[in-house]
């Protein structure tokens, strides 16, 4: 398996999904650089699986990550700048770069801490669980630090201009239950709760189909920064690639499973949100 040996990432299949865990617990799974280099190894090998369809990343230990690791990723490669760079560049590849736009659903499931760093790969993902008792921080304001990385940027987009500011100037703490308020995360659940929630999700993206749900992706991760005409133009072009990867007979398919064969109900979902259970 191309799974073993990692040190600092374990990676469990079962069936399609793929538990990615970041493996540090004793520093509460912070981001060393070797952790960096693991998990864009591991994204790149998961991408093209043909055997794997939904990634979860978590975190060992009851935490999902408490940040960058400040001694191992800043002080002790302060005088190699080649390390430095190589260092920087595979942790924002896999936690933005490359999550971003991952070819398949991707959802991050977050318990304990996440704080600081680790709010870019959580903001990357196109789903968030977490348990309704997480710990969400963006500290860095009580040490004299601007949100490192993407953070602050991914942050705006995902919230509120008041709430980002909010977060990012008062470092204060916040549980998963406000997170799923501000719509950071898609849901919070008991912590008992959580991994059958994320499989309950991993599931039902798995049965999409996966040219679709990549394109749907890529096409609201690119026009949300685009004037109206040049969204216009792009989607044309995206629905025009869906239909050269799916093959010329994926539409005529889908329209007949629509309306002649009436084997495909949209009311009909295997899972429903916590948030659609309170309305």
């Amino acid at each position: 398996m191309p799974y073993q040996g990692l040190t600092t990432v374990e990676v469990e299949v079962e069936g399609r999904i793929a538990w990615v865990y970041l493996n540090r617990p004793e520093k509460k799974n912070a981001m060393n650089p070797k952790l960096h280099a693991e998990m864009l190894a591991v994204l790149e090998e998961l991408e093209a699986d043909s055997g794997i369809g939904c990634v979860v990343i978590g975190g060992r230990g009851g935490a999902f990550s408490a940040g960058q690791d400040l001694k191992e990723f800043f002080r002790d490669l302060s005088g190699d700048p080649v390390a430095q760079k190589k260092a920087q560049r595979n942790a924002n590849d896999w936690r933005w770069h490359r999550l971003e736009v991952f070819d398949k659903p991707t959802i991050a499931m977050i318990e304990g801490v996440c704080i600081g760093g680790a709010f870019t790969q959580m903001i990357a993902c196109d789903f968030a669980i977490a348990a309704e008792d997480a710990t969400f921080c963006l500290s860095e304001i009580n040490w004299g630090q601007i949100p490192g990385g993407l953070v602050t940027r991914v942050l705006t987009e995902a919230l509120g201009y008041r709430d980002a500011l909010d977060l990012c100037l008062t470092g204060r703490k916040f549980d998963g239950t406000e997170a799923a308020k501000l719509r950071l995360i898609n849901e919070a659940v008991p912590a008992a709760e959580l991994k059958a929630r994320t499989r309950a999700l991993a599931e039902l993206l798995i049965g999409k189909d996966p040219e679709a749900y990549r394109a749907t992706k890529h096409a609201l991760r690119y026009v949300r920064n685009i004037p109206v005409r040049e969204a216009e133009d792009y989607l044309a072009a995206k629905i025009g690639e869906l239909r050269m990867r799916a093959g010329s007979g994926a539409q005529e398919t889908a329209i007949r499973q629509f309306v002649d064969d009436k084997s495909y109900r949209p009311a009909e979902s295997s899972y429903t949100s916590v948030s659609d259970k309170t309305k």
